[in-house]
């Protein structure tokens, strides 16, 4: 019995040593959970009731809201004529044959027009390859005579993403993907894609979801430009379904979606370059720190009345 007792003593105490040991941890301190939470970014563009553009707004003037729960603000910016970091991702295929000088000429108002001396730019031409047309670049006559010699098969050009085998002959979501993950990822500042396309799709290895998350998450904005080739002056079904995913796009992103065919170019490249050298940028810890892979939605507002707020939807929690 002696024995027996001595060695149950014996048991207990190794089992109160461990258990101390591991509330201390290796340290010797408490123990501590911690939960990695990462500082969620979110541009946004700010209209009065008249539509024009509010420079002034500060950090008391907005509120941020995840999934209806007021988030604190941990840092506030306002962007005035910053430089810009920009992919021009432009559609070459068939659909778009029809609109090919009408591309050139929308190049030639961005490039010489808005592109201010500071801005960074890269060009993307794609049809079922994606293809680096020119890497980053401030000239825009230089910009130009890329494109030109990409159009005439000139010049073999890089490819962005895998050098995949595609049947078809459009890569819409891949072209916005891998301009984000393999560009504009890499990059800091204000960033954003402006889209030249009719937003058909049929050979990319992304979807749409995939696409708009990719663009969510990294805090890049797309303008969407379309340009439609309509029969007998209307719109087919497959225009329909282009032009709701050109919206949706640039809704879910923060940017815009404009149509080419009755928006003088000058108008919106000029609106695109005022709205990202007149921004705002805010970053917020979420109250709810999980990363369950849910989709987060987000709403700003602003404390001003007639003001109102574009910005991304939402992240996914990943």
């Amino acid at each position: 019995m002696n024995f027996r007792r001595s060695l149950l003593v014996v048991l207990g105490i190794g089992v109160l040593t461990i258990a101390a040991a591991l509330s201390r941890g290796q340290t010797g301190g408490q123990t501590q959970i911690q939960v990695k939470v990462n500082l969620v970014n979110v541009s946004f563009v700010a209209r009065d009731a008249r539509g024009a553009l509010v420079n002034d707004l500060t950090q008391d003037d907005v509120e941020v809201f995840e999934d209806a729960v007021p988030q604190k603000i941990r840092h506030f910016a306002r962007s005035q004529d910053v430089p810009l970091t920009l992919g021009v991702v432009v559609d070459a295929s068939g659909s778009q044959d029809h609109f090919s000088k009408q591309h050139d000429q929308d190049l030639d108002v961005f490039f010489n027009n808005v592109l201010g001396p500071k801005d960074r730019v890269f060009l993307v031409g794609f049809r079922n390859a994606i293809r680096l047309v020119s890497d980053f670049s401030s000239s825009g006559s230089g910009l130009l005579e890329e494109w030109k010699a990409y159009q005439k098969g000139k010049k073999h050009f890089p490819t962005l993403g895998p050098d995949e085998n595609r049947d078809l002959g459009t890569a819409f979501y891949d072209s916005i993907f891998y301009s984000v993950t393999e560009k504009l990822a890499l990059e800091n500042g204000r960033r954003a894609i402006l889209l030249f396309s009719d937003g058909e799709d049929n050979s990319s290895s992304h979807d749409m979801m995939t696409t708009i998350e990719t663009a969510q998450s990294e805090n890049v904005l797309v303008y969407a430009i379309r340009y439609t080739e309509k029969e007998h002056g209307k719109l087919t079904a497959r225009n329909k379904y282009g032009t709701s995913v050109m919206d949706r796009v640039a809704r879910e992103t923060g940017g815009a979606h404009m149509d080419a065919e009755t928006t003088d170019a000058h108008t919106y490249f000029g609106q695109i370059a005022e709205e990202l050298r007149t921004s705002y940028e805010l970053g917020y810890y979420p109250a709810d720190p999980q990363r369950d892979d849910s989709f987060r939605k987000i709403v700003i507002k602003s404390k001003r009345e007639g003001v109102k707020i574009r910005a991304k939807t939402g992240y996914f929690a990943r």
